[in-house]
């Protein structure tokens, strides 16, 4: 029993002796010393930041848009009358030329009235210069010789309207161009209106795209657009501005641009080009003899400028007809490029409205918008920040500076220009020489404080400011303090 009662009685002294010992340590006097890293610096630090010099470059305000290419010339070829196929003048994917035959239908039935035609012409015009004479002897009555007038002129409209419903038995090329793949064969019947042959002309393609309306008054004919294709992506080729449309597209607020290219190689812009037709050298070296044989007739039968198959009728002209529409276009040349382009391809088309070739730039990172201003925090040296009179203010409250500082900061309004590829232009308010923050400028709330250049991914360039790692930053010795 003795034995459990000395126990709370010594509980009780141990916390009383707990309590005095606090009590004591609480008011006895301290030493008076000071514990510090050894290692950490004392005084001003300089701010490390990232910089960039103002760089001189060549800058365009260009805009880029997505649009098509398409043949300055298109057309399906159909019959205004019905009749049957009786000859072909092309082959399929040839080139051929204005007024050429491509189509003759069976033009029995318009020949025989053509025929009838000049047989009444041909009555109607003896008629007339017999009664000229008789008239001359006061034979008939002068209304007999207008009668006989009159009826040359109604044969020569007949025969008129005769040549014309044979002309439309042949279907001609109303341009240069080339032909597409037929849909008919000789001795096909087929209707008014029936698609036979596509006809486009590829020599000069148009580049049809559309850009924002803010771009409306810097757009014009003649600036020169440069176009890329997905399909050739290793050529450039330049388009000239041909129209602009003055509808704007009311749902995307757009304009629509036309311009107009040269069906050319275009300009290389990657290598590549070389190895691609050696390749195909090769590949075509490989081919049967068999094969060979047949890409050389079908080669041969592309240059035939008529090809067709069937009976060869002769023309309206050969039988008395006046000239066709097309006799003063036969002798037309081929305009434009006989290039890879085709209609339908997808283009990215960059319109380049002025260059500048002397432009300050500095990174998109350096603009500081403060107050609905915007500035960059140059770099300069303690001297020069000191001799500025736009900074004699700012230079009587900066910081103190630490020991052997290079580079102080200085803020400085500008004016923006153009954004290309993360560069804003400077347009005023930085010249040559001027190097700016790109980073670290939320630190930096005075002109005048000092900085520390720091490249990103080395380490700093003043190993004395970078913070103490290891056993030494662990390491503490008492210093005695000044004042007792």
């Amino acid at each position: 029993m003795a034995s459990k009662k000395i126990y709370p009685l010594v509980a009780l002294v141990g916390i009383t002796a707990a309590s005095g010992f606090a009590w004591w340590y609480q008011n006895s006097p301290k030493s008076d010393t000071t514990v510090v890293a050894v290692g950490a610096p004392s005084g001003p630090r300089a701010v490390g930041v990232e910089v960039a010099p103002v760089q001189k470059t060549t800058l365009r305000d260009d805009a880029e848009a997505q649009g098509s290419l398409r043949s300055r010339q298109s057309v399906m070829l159909r019959p205004e009358v019905a009749g049957r196929v009786v000859s072909l003048g092309f082959s399929d994917g040839a080139r051929v030329s204005t007024g050429q035959l491509l189509v003759q239908l069976d033009d029995t039935f318009q020949r025989a009235e053509v025929q009838q035609s000049l047989a009444q012409m041909s009555v109607a015009r003896a008629n007339y210069k017999r009664n000229q004479d008789l008239v001359a002897q006061n034979f008939v009555a002068q209304r007999v010789l207008e009668e006989s007038a009159a009826a040359m002129q109604v044969a020569d409209a007949q025969l008129g309207l005769s040549c014309a419903r044979l002309e439309r038995m042949r279907i001609m090329a109303p341009f240069n161009g080339v032909v597409g793949i037929r849909n008919v064969n000789v001795g096909d019947y087929v209707k008014d209106g029936a698609d036979l042959i596509g006809l486009e002309d590829i020599g000069m393609l148009y580049v049809d795209y559309r850009l924002p309306e803010r771009y409306q008054a810097q757009v014009k004919s003649g600036q020169v657009v440069e176009v890329k294709l997905d399909a050739m992506p290793n050529r450039l080729f330049k388009a000239t501005v041909q129209a602009v449309d003055p509808l704007i597209d009311a749902n995307g607020r757009s304009i629509g641009v036309r311009a107009v290219l040269v069906n050319g190689p275009g300009e290389p812009t990657g290598p590549g080009s070389g190895a691609g037709a050696g390749a195909a050298a090769g590949v075509a070296g490989t081919r049967p003899p068999a094969a060979q044989a047949v890409v050389a007739e079908v080669a041969s039968n592309a240059t035939i400028p008529q090809v067709g198959r069937g009976i060869t009728l002769p023309t309206p002209q050969s039988l008395g007809c006046p000239p066709s529409m097309f006799d003063n276009r036969k002798n037309a040349s081929a305009s434009g490029g006989s290039g890879p382009l085709r209609p339908g391809m997808f283009a990215r088309v960059t319109a380049v409205f002025s260059v500048k070739p002397n432009a300050w730039v500095v990174p998109e990172e350096a603009i500081v918008p403060q107050g609905g201003k915007q500035f960059v925090i140059k770099a300069v040296a303690p001297a020069d920040f000191a001799a500025s009179a736009a900074s004699a203010a700012s230079a009587a409250s900066a910081p103190a500076l630490p020991e052997g500082t290079k580079w102080v900061s200085q803020r400085t309004e500008v004016k923006l220009g153009l954004r290309r590829g993360g560069q804003v232009e400077i347009i005023s308010g930085v010249g040559e020489g001027d190097v700016v923050v790109i980073a670290g400028q939320q630190r930096l709330q005075k002109d005048g404080s000092a900085l520390r250049v720091v490249e990103m991914g080395k380490p700093p360039a003043n190993p004395a400011s970078a913070p103490v790692s290891g056993p030494a930053a662990s390491a503490s010795v008492p210093v005695a303090s000044a004042s007792r």
